[in-house]
């Protein structure tokens, strides 16, 4: 279940930058699975 909730967030970011790499950092994917908000300021 951990693995599921840190693969949704991560994608969740990804989608925030353009391209084809992600820019998420560790503490990002880990505050939007722990039920942070997935605002980001880029």
């Amino acid at each position: 279940q951990t693995a599921v909730e840190y693969g949704a967030a991560h994608g969740a970011l990804a989608m925030t930058t353009p391209g084809d790499t992600s820019m998420a950092t560790r503490n990002e994917v880990l505050k939007l699975a722990g039920g942070g908000t997935a605002r980001v300021d880029r």
